[in-house]
């Protein structure tokens, strides 16, 4: 594994291309690259010598920062990661904030699946959550509310050799924060809410596979909602991993990655 640029992003290129469908790492907000490694590891037993690229979001690990962090813009980013890699129509997994970019992603550009590991797409209490605390969000004390939130991501559910991949993170800046928030602090709720109902019915009409996968059972009105935007989306759930089921749950993940094997190709 060796750490290169791909479309101005950092990332790690794992394995060789073949009929399989290649792998598409995105990682959530304040983190990078690095946290895929405990799943990389399942996979590399379970399914040997999968093209795998993943990479640090803008503004993360190894990639520059930008002016901006829309997810318009940030999913051009990957696709240009993408391209450079020379990798056709990949399966895009995605954490938390990587979650809706990889659902971003599939409905604009060519893919095989989407696997979005526990990134509920609809906003509307998030944002209620984030515009409250916006005066503090732009101030000297902005951590509080970073460290407030990742106080209820369960850590403490993770296995001792994984808690360093998150709590190395530590607080990222607050104009990192902000940039990626933009949208839920700015945009009205309504319309994000169509925004990503557009992306679900693209992704549908694509024929791309779409995964949820998250550590708790989806709150009842949220499943029926994805579930009318998606009929045909799965929805897995791993117990007790909280955030974070790639970190606390790897092996699993990776058989979810490995069972995909060499999927029909959507036609766009």
């Amino acid at each position: 594994m060796g750490t290169e640029l791909f479309g101005g992003l950092a990332a790690d290129i794992l394995g060789e291309t073949d009929e399989r469908a290649p792998l598409v790492l995105l990682h959530g907000l304040s983190f990078d690259r690095r946290q895929w490694s405990p799943m990389l590891a399942e996979l590399a037993r379970l399914d040997p010598g999968r093209r795998v690229l993943a990479v640090d979001l803008p503004g993360h690990g190894g990639s520059p920062a930008r002016d901006s962090y829309g997810l318009d813009e940030v999913a051009r980013a990957v696709r240009a990661a993408v391209v450079d890699a020379g990798l056709e129509a990949p399966v895009v997994v995605g954490h938390s904030l990587g979650g809706v970019l990889a659902t971003v992603y599939a409905a604009a550009y060519p893919a095989s699946r989407v696997i979005n590991v526990d990134q509920p797409l609809l906003v509307g209490g998030f944002a209620a959550m984030l515009r409250q605390v916006e005066p503090v969000l732009r101030g000297p004390d902005y951590g509080r509310v970073w460290r407030s939130m990742m106080d209820r991501m369960g850590v403490d559910l993770l296995p001792p050799e994984a808690r360093p991949l998150v709590e190395a993170a530590g607080t990222p800046p607050r104009d990192l924060l902000l940039g990626y928030w933009h949208e839920v602090l700015t945009e009205p709720v309504e319309r994000l809410t169509q925004r990503r109902a557009s992306d679900l019915a693209i992704i549908g009409a694509s024929g791309i596979a779409y995964d949820y996968v998250t550590g708790a059972e989806p709150d009842p009105a949220y499943r029926q909602w994805l579930e009318a935007a998606l009929p045909d989306v799965a929805v897995t759930v791993l117990p007790g991993s909280g955030h974070f089921p790639h970190l606390a749950r790897p092996r699993e993940l990776a058989g979810i990655l490995a069972a995909q094997g060499v999927p029909s190709m959507p036609v766009r």
